[in-house]
């Protein structure tokens, strides 16, 4: 059996499509038509590298959004102002090197505002249009699967946060019924869904630093309670979900182990199960997984990032087919798709992996897929 390959969802952007998304965010002027076809050009392009380097269910790579999680303050009412910025515990606690990368703009710049209003659907015009693109493009280049990433209400709530509802179980509650329309749109495209929840991990160390991890786990099961709520009306069988301690290079001795997070991870409505395994902070947690295989519900696939997102080392294929033969070994060939620790361009105009050496990366991942195959 063949092992299916995909990613996390965001690739590089253009320079063309990070000028004309910052024209946007700093509310320059700028051709809106233009700015359409800007968009749809660089998703053709961006679907045709991914094909080239041997990826089955590719994505859009998120070329439109300046980010995972704030471009929803451009397609929903109630954003305002600037949220508080909070650098992950991590790297407090090592100064010089928070400062170096700040000093040599390791840190990118774009606007967190705060929930200020109601939260409300603007309309899925901008959805449509890179439903249309990703679409578009997978009929030219002749892929048959394709995924489009969504903002999860817990990882909203961690990067705009709240100033308007009573508590941010209210906040939660009406993300997710804002958020509701946008899965639902996307999966009725066709395509599959993907959920971006770095807030069931990355958010132990930005925003709950004060708690336990028994404390934490209990705020992350109601994020995922959340987000079930919003998936109330998609099936199960065309969600991915993703779980990230932070796409950054760093210490990460802050990072709340997956063996804590495995039973919250589960226990979301999805299918498919996307986790780094290949960051030498996480590389050993397979064995979270091999220890309680027991515990994985039989209708779930794992999807192990076998690349990682952080750095120029392009993996040997031989490497990248022992990390996937590990989790075949664990539940089958047909619940393992090999994928990506994270994403390449998590902030439109800023990664730390060169454009080129992201698709070489891609490239390794599909042919360490083939070897186990």
């Amino acid at each position: 059996m063949s092992i299916l390959t995909t990613h996390v969802g965001s690739l590089p952007r253009t320079q063309k499509v990070v000028d004309y998304i910052f024209a946007r965010e700093n509310g320059q002027d700028y051709d809106a038509g233009a700015f359409d076809a800007a968009m749809t050009e660089a998703v053709l392009e961006t679907v045709r590298k991914q094909a080239e380097a041997g990826i089955d269910i590719v994505s859009d790579g998120e070329t439109s959004k300046i980010s995972y999680a704030t471009y929803v303050k451009d397609r929903y009412t109630g954003f305002d102002g600037d949220s508080p910025r909070n650098a992950p515990a991590d790297l407090k606690l090592f100064p010089s090197f928070l400062k170096r990368i700040a000093d040599d703009g390791g840190t990118p710049q774009y606007a967190r505002p705060m929930c200020v209003g109601e939260v409300k659907s603007k309309g899925q015009g901008e959805l449509e249009k890179d439903i249309a693109n990703l679409q578009a493009a997978m009929a030219a280049h002749g892929v048959e699967r394709g995924f489009m990433n969504a903002a999860s209400p817990g990882v909203i709530s961690l990067f705009l946060q709240n100033d308007y509802y009573k508590s941010r179980e209210a906040y939660l509650a009406a993300l997710a019924d804002a958020m509701k329309a946008e899965y639902e749109t996307i999966v009725a495209s066709g395509l599959d869904l993907q959920l971006d929840c770095p807030d069931l991990a990355l958010s132990r160390h930005m925003l709950f630093t004060d708690l336990s991890d028994a404390e934490f786990v209990k705020v992350a099961a109601a994020h995922v309670e959340a987000l079930n709520h919003a998936l109330a009306d998609v099936p199960e069988e065309k969600v991915r979900i993703h779980i990230c301690w932070g796409n950054y290079e760093g210490p990460h001795v802050c990072d709340i182990p997956m063996a804590q997070m495995f039973d919250t991870l589960m226990s979301a409505k999805a299918r498919y199960v996307l986790f780094e395994t290949s960051n030498p902070r996480h590389g050993h947690e397979w064995t979270v997984f091999r220890d309680r295989k027991g515990d994985i519900p039989e209708r779930k696939v794992l999807v192990p990032g076998v690349v990682d997102t952080t750095t120029n080392f392009v993996e040997h294929p031989d490497l990248v087919a022992q990390r996937i033969q590990r989790f075949v070994d664990i539940v089958g060939a047909d619940r393992v798709i090999a994928g990506s620790d994270c994403g390449f361009g998590t902030f439109a105009g800023f990664g730390a992996v060169d454009p080129d050496i992201a698709y070489a990366k891609l490239s390794a991942l599909a042919e360490g897929a083939k070897r186990v195959s």
